[in-house]
C-alpha cells in the first residue's frame, strides 16, 4: 500500500470539499456542515493543518443554540439552499442563533474527542488556550443533553429523530417509525404506489442509485417528523407530550459516555473548574449503559424511552459500547466474539452496519449493511483501549485496503468491498489519514 500516495488523494479530497472555515461531507450530496462529520474531519486534518482543524470546530460551535444544543446541521447561507433552510426554519425556536440557520436536532456528541485529538498536535500554551475557549461550550452542550434529554433523570439520554443517532435508517429506528410514526396520508401514498413521487424532491437519489439510500416511505416519515418538530418550535416538552415513541439510542449514549470522560480530562488539562453537578451527571450517564446490556445475546441494545423495553435487533450501535470505555472486560470480550463471528459481523470487509444474519441486512442500503470508515474508526479506538490490539490492527488494515482500492467513498459493501454512496467523502478521507498516521 502506497501510504504517501493515499494520503495525497485524501488531502486533495479535503481541499476539494473545503468551504471557507468548514468542510462539506460531499459537495453535491451534502453541501452544508454536519456535527459529527466535522468532528471526524478535524481529527484527520489536524495531521497537516492544525489551524484549519481548529477553525472546523470553531465553525461548528458558531451554530450552538443558547440552550446549549449543538445542531446536527449548519446551513450554507447561499440563496440556492433556501429550501433546505426553510424545511427546518430554526428561527421558530427562541434558542436558535440569529446569525446562522441550523437544524433543530443534534447528532452524536464527538466534539470533545475532536478537540482532544487536535490538542495533541499543539504546543502546551496553544493547547491550553484552545481548551479554555471551547471546553465551556462543550460542557454546556453535554449538560443540555443530560438534562433536557434525560427528563426522568435515569442516566440515558433520549433521541427524538433517527438523524440524531448518525445511523439514519438503522433497522430498530425504522421499525419503530413504521409502527408508531407513519401518518395516514403516507400509508395511503404507499398503498396507492404513489410514494415514488417523493423522488422528485430528493437530492440523494438524483446522484446515487435509490437502492443505496433510504426508501421513499422512510424519507416521507422522517421529513414529516421534522415538520411536526418545527410546528412545536423544537420545544422538547411539547414534542414528548404527543410522542408515541422516543429511543434511548445505545450508540449515541456510548459516544456521549466516552466524550464525557474526555471532557473531564480536558478540564484537568486546562486547569479549569468543572461546573457544579456535571461530574455526578457524567458518572450516572456512564453507569446507565448497563441498562442496555442483554447478557443472553451478548449485545447492548437501544431502549424504548417510554416502555424501557430493549429493541433487540443488533446493529453496529450494539457494538459501540466498546468505544465508550464504560463496560466491563467480560462484556468487551462478548462484543469482540460477536465482532469476529463470520455469520454476523465478521465479514470480508468489516464492520457491517447490520450483521449478515440480521433480519434487515441489506448489502448496499445505507446503514442497513454496508461498512463505514467512521464506525470502524470508533471500534478500532475502543478495541485498542480494551487491549484487543490484534483485532484493531486487522480492522485497520482491511479498512485501509478498501480506501486504497476504491478511493474515499461514503461507504462500502461489507461482503464484496464495492464502493457505495458518495465519492470523495470527507470523513472517509480524513479518518484514512488518521489511521495511516497512527
Amino acid at each position: 500500500m502506497e501510504h504517501k500516495h493515499l494520503i495525497k488523494i485524501c488531502r486533495d479530497v479535503l481541499d476539494l470539499n473545503r468551504n471557507k472555515d468548514h468542510t462539506m461531507p460531499a459537495p453535491h450530496l451534502y453541501p452544508h456542515q454536519w456535527l459529527w462529520d466535522s468532528c471526524f474531519t478535524a481529527i484527520g486534518i489536524r495531521h497537516f493543518d492544525t489551524d484549519r482543524a481548529i477553525r472546523e470546530i470553531d465553525s461548528l460551535l458558531e451554530g450552538q443554540w443558547s440552550n446549549g444544543m449543538i445542531p446536527n446541521m449548519i446551513f450554507d447561507g447561499a440563496k440556492r439552499y433556501r429550501a433546505d433552510r426553510n424545511v427546518w426554519l430554526s428561527k421558530s425556536s427562541p434558542y436558535s442563533p440569529d446569525h446562522v440557520a441550523t437544524s433543530g436536532i443534534t447528532q452524536p456528541p464527538l466534539v470533545a474527542e475532536a478537540v482532544m485529538r487536535i490538542g495533541e498536535k499543539l504546543s502546551k500554551t496553544k493547547r491550553v488556550a484552545f481548551y479554555k475557549k471551547v471546553v465551556p461550550k462543550i460542557a454546556f452542550y453535554h449538560e443540555w443533553l443530560m438534562t433536557e434529554r434525560d427528563p426522568h433523570e435515569e442516566g440515558l439520554t433520549l433521541q427524538i429523530h433517527p438523524w440524531e443517532t448518525g445511523l439514519d435508517n438503522s433497522p430498530p429506528w425504522m421499525g419503530q417509525l413504521h409502527e408508531h410514526s407513519k401518518p395516514w396520508w403516507i400509508a395511503l401514498l404507499e398503498k396507492l404506489h404513489l410514494d415514488g413521487l417523493v423522488s422528485l424532491f430528493r437530492r440523494d437519489t438524483r446522484y446515487l442509485p435509490p437502492g443505496e439510500r433510504i426508501t421513499n416511505t422512510e424519507a416521507l416519515i422522517i421529513f414529516d417528523m421534522v415538520r411536526r418538530f418545527k410546528r412545536k418550535s423544537y420545544d422538547i416538552t411539547k414534542i414528548l407530550h404527543r410522542s408515541l415513541f422516543c429511543i434511548e439510542d445505545v450508540g449515541f449514549n456510548s459516544i456521549l459516555a466516552r466524550n464525557n470522560s474526555i471532557l473531564i480530562d480536558l478540564y484537568k488539562e486546562a486547569r479549569m473548574k468543572m461546573p457544579e453537578g456535571l461530574g455526578q451527571k457524567i458518572e450516572k450517564q456512564s453507569s446507565s449503559l448497563q441498562k442496555c446490556w442483554d447478557a443472553q445475546t451478548g449485545f447492548f441494545f437501544s431502549r424504548d424511552f417510554i416502555t424501557h423495553d430493549l429493541l433487540k435487533e443488533p446493529t453496529i450501535a450494539s457494538l459501540l459500547p466498546l468505544y465508550s470505555g464504560a463496560i466491563t472486560k467480560d462484556q468487551a470480550n462478548r462484543i469482540v466474539e460477536c465482532l469476529m463471528d463470520r455469520k454476523s459481523f465478521g465479514l470480508n470487509h468489516p464492520i457491517p452496519s447490520v450483521p449478515m444474519n440480521g433480519a434487515n441486512f441489506d448489502e448496499v442500503r445505507y446503514w442497513q449493511g454496508p461498512s463505514w470508515v467512521n464506525t470502524n474508526w470508533l471500534m478500532i479506538d475502543g478495541l485498542k483501549r480494551y487491549g484487543f490490539h490484534k483485532e484493531a490492527s486487522m480492522i485497520t488494515e482491511k479498512t485501509l485496503e478498501l480506501v486504497n482500492l476504491h478511493g474515499p467513498y461514503e461507504y462500502f459493501s461489507a461482503l464484496h468491498g464495492n464502493p457505495l454512496g458518495a465519492a470523495d467523502f470527507s470523513w472517509t478521507a480524513a479518518l484514512t489519514i488518521d489511521l495511516l498516521s497512527d
